[in-house]
């Protein structure tokens, strides 16, 4: 089956740029899209897609806060940030939103049409200088693991979800995701298994 992805950006040229890149793409169809944040969550209602592909800085609502809404109602769509921006400021407020990517708008073809089909399969898929950014934010001096982060860990551990995570907690599911993303650039890994594994091994987490 196809990937249905909607493409929503402010610059009607862009916007037909990117829909265009897609168009040659057997395995992924376009089938709606926006010029701002304030038509996603009508367009996704309409259209069930599986990928959202959101500008970040748009008139109305932003995309950081667009992906908020969006996945507060509709948590199975994957949203993936497509913009020029990269500051740090920008990075986290959509990965804290919920987006399962953030890529940037000179990102080569092959690239885009690849992390698309990665989103739709739930992977995380970040710009490489993105990445780069993320891990020298959380890094700074330090690289223990706060007691949050551990908390988080452990419930990992212990096999539970992000959403039950999340209640347990009493955090929201964007959040969990965040402390994830910071245990993994900590620990040097890319997945939960092998965050798990790392942290038994260093003593970070007692053995099961």
């Amino acid at each position: 089956m196809s990937v249905r992805v909607v493409v929503v950006d402010d610059h009607p040229v862009v916007r037909a740029g990117i829909v265009g890149l897609l168009a040659g793409e057997d395995d992924l169809e376009v089938v709606a899209e926006g010029s701002d944040g304030a038509e996603v969550l009508g367009l996704v209602e309409t259209h069930h897609p599986d990928v959202v592909l959101m500008d970040l800085r748009m008139p109305k609502v932003d995309g950081a806060t667009a992906t908020g809404r969006l996945l507060a109602a509709h948590p199975d769509v994957r949203v993936v940030v497509l913009t020029t921006y990269e500051s740090d400021a920008d990075i986290l407020r959509a990965v804290e939103a919920g987006a399962t990517g953030y890529l940037l708008k000179d990102t080569p073809r092959e690239d885009l049409v690849e992390a698309v089909r990665a989103a739709a399969r739930g992977e995380t898929v970040l710009a490489p200088s993105v990445a780069r950014r993320l891990v020298a934010q959380v890094r700074g001096d330090d690289q223990r693991l706060t007691s949050r982060e551990l908390e988080v860990l452990a419930a990992v551990a212990r096999g539970g979800s992000n959403a039950q995570i999340g209640a347990e907690l009493f955090i929201s599911e964007a959040t969990v995701k965040t402390h994830l993303l910071r245990v993994f650039t900590k620990l040097g890994v890319d997945d939960r298994t092998r965050a798990v594994t790392v942290a038994i091994q260093r003593g970070i987490l007692p053995p099961p």
